[in-house]
């Protein structure tokens, strides 16, 4: 072994002293590899967004949905998401600051981003490396003189929004995520909650949107299947000391039955296992899943 060391150090003189250790190589090679592919996949999701043409008017949520920045993919999910009825449920008001929760591919964003140009919109992601977070802030840079400031934080295991300030926001809104905070091994659903209502201001408003499981579905506490509880959801945001203000069922589908195999990725959007035109026209026509809409506040001082 000190031969071995010997010879190395010999070798690492002769070299200038420049040589990497295997273990400081291998690490180097992979943040590159790690850093080229963010870097790949941020150029990939920043060519799928069109170029945005015409501004769109400020705090006008009408125009926001009809602007040329939504696509049509987009602009097609309307009618089962309901965003002018949500929004107008939990009292979304264009000078507002609010927050959304973990955006995915960006579709609230881009809805929510004009209409609140007279207030303050921030986005909370997961980890950095999370290509949903990654999706989400490349479609925020490839149009910047669009989107303006957006605020950007974290809300993923540890990390609750720390650089939110306390009693700060008057909306914080999640749409069709509860059942990713159910299920990680990283965090405890709670602790999300708890970060909520940190942050909003007394008298101010969680929004919820959720795939909604009926009482004793097999999925009701464990989110597997993407569908979770009313009861669960409620409980969550009691004991982060939010209060039930009211429900909703504008994003109610009597249509779909909550048995599919492959939870509520087998309806659109996802269609999970379609193989055929017939297939994907079957579960177009049941249209999208189940969702409760919940509005909670936080207590007045």
């Amino acid at each position: 072994m000190k031969r071995l060391t010997y010879f190395t150090l010999l070798f690492s003189l002769a070299c200038g002293g420049a040589t990497e250790t295997a273990s400081e190589a291998a690490s180097s090679a992979g943040a590159e590899v790690a850093q080229t592919a963010e870097s790949a996949e941020r150029a990939a999701a920043e060519a799928t967004f069109p170029e945005i043409g015409a501004d769109v008017a400020s705090g006008d949520l009408a125009a926001s949905l009809a602007g040329e920045h939504r696509t049509d993919e987009e602009r097609a999910r309307d009618p089962y998401r309901h965003p002018a009825e949500t929004l107008a449920f939990f009292d979304v008001q264009p000078e507002m600051s609010v927050v959304e929760i973990w955006p995915g591919g960006g579709w609230y964003t881009r809805v929510l981003t004009p209409y609140l140009r007279g207030g303050e919109l921030w986005v909370a992601t997961r980890s950095a490396d999370n290509r949903y977070a990654a999706r989400t802030l490349a479609r925020l840079d490839a149009a910047s003189d669009f989107y303006g400031d957006v605020g950007r934080t974290v809300l993923d295991g540890d990390e609750g929004m720390s650089n939110i300030p306390d009693n700060s926001v008057d909306r914080v809104l999640t749409f069709r995520s509860i059942h990713n905070f159910i299920r990680s091994d990283s965090h405890d659903a709670a602790t999300f909650f708890r970060a909520f209502a940190r942050v909003l201001k007394p008298g101010g408003i969680l929004g919820v949107v959720q795939h909604r499981a009926p009482e004793g579905h097999a999925s009701a506490e464990t989110g597997e299947d993407g569908y979770v509880s009313e009861a669960v959801v409620i409980a969550l945001a009691e004991q982060a000391g939010l209060v039930l203000d009211g429900r909703s069922e504008v994003n109610a589908n009597e249509a779909d039955d909550h048995a599919h195999e492959g939870g509520v990725w087998w309806l659109p959007p996802v269609m999970r296992g379609a193989e055929t035109d017939e297939d994907r026209a079957a579960r177009q026509a049941l249209g999208e899943s189940d969702r409760m809409t919940l509005r909670f506040r936080k207590a007045a001082e």
